[in-house]
């Protein structure tokens, strides 16, 4: 099989190279290396700036990325980004982070949708089986690596995670997709229409996902549907502008069988969101933004928990226009309420609790002489578990030339305590084996980048990161019974690097490579049995390798080849995979689209979380997709 599709893949570059001198091929606007550096970003000083001047280790994964990949879960898109590590825990379940600390409840990367965050108060983590969007409608997802919090504030520590949705009036008319395959099944529809001087668009989508599968062919019960609506609406006067969205959704699972007499029922989830944003550009060229959304949540998980949450946030932002200055200031306050009901192997006490975040920031870009920009920023955030956390940033940017940017970074960020860290308990019964700490505190990084972005001609460009976090009170557990306290530190160190290429007007290339190295180490002091080689600390590959070729092919056939080499993961034990995505589409017209999409089709199974006894094996999969405009 994998000799097949090393013919298959040679023999379609082979005849994109000999037919393409004297075809009619489709340009590839969306890739071009030009529009791609000249792209404005906002996540990484929050106002709108040139990727190629941001100073920051940021990889910006564009809609077309998304639809020439064939990805259909955000999870899976962000598998596109070079600077994440991304791995499978079961159907819907991923385990997602950047520069380590990567597990099954990583804690460490903030992710926002439109401006509401999605990380839940309950770890500090991302239920990736509550977080859907309509991918289609995507503008682009900005992937910084490293810490955020002078801006973004507590457990933006080792990246940011910014998805960014179309505005309503870049999506009128209709739109229709459906999928079906081996392993899964799906559809969605979006109308959107032109309303006085803003636009409107509502959607719906629905997906089904079959069991995976252990290593011996046993199907495990990780079925799952899920289905979700939404709308957005734009629209301006003058100078001031106006958002106003929302989105609800529910899924399940299939019941899980039983404990001893204990049943394990399905898994349901639930929720809705509802986010009002107004900007307004002032006379003197200032910018002012305030934002305010809602989030309902619930989720019944039998044999964890089953937690009832709302939050409430406000944010207000301010840029003061400059020459020399460009100061951006803002203050956010955010409440949070949640009901946990107990699992078999979870409890929380109290079982019910309400928390307030509040935060005010300041950030100026002071540009020096000599195509120097400094920027020095700082935020203070206060919870109620550690008070204020000072939070800090400084970074320097120099261009020796319009083309290239130079750049360093000095930070501090802290993964401040969530309700797991003080008022966990486990098992969901006595004598409990773990408990929450009572005196648990911030996670602390403090963090050295430097970064080269580079254009050196004009079919390529480049971007190289290496970073050093050096970390202190990090999570751990004393001995039996464990409580949890913060008595390891240590380093962790990196680099990571991507590249794009367009060799012709019809092939363009793009790789990755992310390695990082953890040294870290229990404090003097600590009694914790199991130390640092903890799936619940981290669990993370020491490299990552990515490539992804996409041809466009004559009579408006694409073939898009994305191939990742991942390496062991040390604990538990997962082994090194290399795996080959294919996507094969024809594009009918410019509003009709019918592909094939196959994905891990290098083996007939591999692993990529968990321990061997458990974890689920992802085989290969194909399915068929339509996308139609009307």
């Amino acid at each position: 099989m994998n000799h097949r599709l090393a013919i298959l893949a040679t023999a379609c570059f082979a005849s994109s190279v000999a037919t393409a001198a004297d075809s009619s091929v489709r340009a590839l606007k969306e890739l071009s290396v030009d529009q791609l550096l000249d792209m404005k970003v906002t996540s990484v000083s929050k106002r709108a700036e040139l990727l190629s001047d941001a100073a920051a280790s940021i990889y910006v994964i564009t809609q077309d990325a998304i639809r020439r990949s064939g990805v259909t879960t955000l999870p899976e898109a962000l598998r596109l980004a070079p600077n994440l590590q991304v791995a499978r825990a079961d159907s819907v379940q991923y385990a997602i982070s950047a520069r380590g600390f990567n597990n099954a409840i990583g804690n460490k990367l903030l992710v926002l949708i439109d401006g509401r965050t999605v990380y839940t108060p309950l770890f500090s983590g991302v239920f990736w089986d509550q977080q859907e969007v309509m991918l289609e409608d995507v503008d682009r997802i900005e992937v910084i690596s490293g810490p955020g919090a002078a801006l973004w504030g507590a457990n933006a520590v080792n990246g940011v995670i910014n998805v960014i949705t179309r505005s309503a009036a870049d999506t009128t008319g209709a739109l229709l997709v459906a999928r079906s395959g081996e392993d899964e099944r799906g559809g969605a529809v979006r109308y959107g229409t032109a309303i006085g001087s803003g636009a409107v668009r509502f959607y719906a989508k629905y997906s089904e996902f079959d069991p995976t599968h252990r290593a011996g062919g046993v199907a495990l019960p990780d079925d799952w549907n899920r289905g979700q609506v939404g709308f957005r609406a734009d629209w301006g006067s003058g100078q001031d502008s106006f958002t106003v969205q929302g989105d609800t959704y529910q899924g399940d699972s299939v019941p899980r069988g039983a404990i001893g007499p204990f049943e394990l029922t399905q898994v349901e989830v639930s929720g809705a969101n509802l986010l009002g944003r107004w900007r307004r550009e002032t006379d003197g060229g200032g910018q002012m933004q305030f934002q305010a959304y809602a989030d309902h949540s619930k989720r019944d998980d039998a044999l964890f928990y089953r937690p009832t949450a709302d939050i409430v946030d406000l944010d207000f932002q301010y840029g003061l226009p400059g020459t020399k200055h460009q100061v951006m200031l803002g203050a956010g306050y955010r409440w949070g309420h949640d009901d946990i009901d107990p699992g078999f192997v979870t409890i929380f006490v109290p079982d019910s609790r309400s928390l307030q975040w509040g935060n005010l920031f300041v950030q100026d870009e002071i540009q020096l002489h000599g195509g120097v920009k400094a920027t020095l920023g700082i935020k203070l955030e206060s919870n109620d578990y550690t008070g204020v956390e000072v939070l800090p940033s400084a970074r320097l940017a120099w261009k020796p030339a319009e083309n290239s940017l130079l750049w360093g970074s000095l930070s501090r960020a802290v993964r401040a305590p969530a309700r797991y860290d003080r008022d966990v308990r486990f098992p969901g019964f006595p004598p409990f084996f773990v408990i929450g700490g009572p005196d648990f505190v911030s996670e602390v990084a403090n963090v050295v980048e430097l970064g080269y972005r580079s254009q050196p001609v004009k079919q390529f460009n480049y971007s190289v990161t290496a970073f050093v976090h050096f970390w202190d009170k990090v999570r751990s557990g004393t001995a039996l019974p464990v409580e949890l306290e913060n008595k390891i530190e240590g380093e962790i160190r990196g680099l990571e690097a991507w590249a794009e290429y367009r060799p012709f007007d019809f092939w363009a290339l793009s790789a990755g490579v992310n390695f990082v190295n953890e040294d870290l180490r229990l404090k003097s002091g600590s009694t914790d049995p199991v130390g640092v080689d903890n799936d619940t600390l981290r669990n993370d590959p020491d490299y990552i390798w990515t490539l992804h070729s996409r041809f466009d092919l004559p009579r408006d056939l694409q073939i898009d080849l994305l191939w990742r080499r991942v390496a062991a993961l040390p604990a538990p034990v997962v082994p090194a995979y290399s795996e080959l995505d294919l996507r094969f589409a024809w594009l009918a017209t410019e509003k009709f689209e019918l592909s094939v999409v196959g994905r891990n089709l290098l083996h007939d199974g591999h692993a990529e979380y968990g321990a061997a006894a458990t974890r689920s094996e992802y085989e290969r999969n194909v399915f068929g997709q339509v996308r139609w405009q009307f």
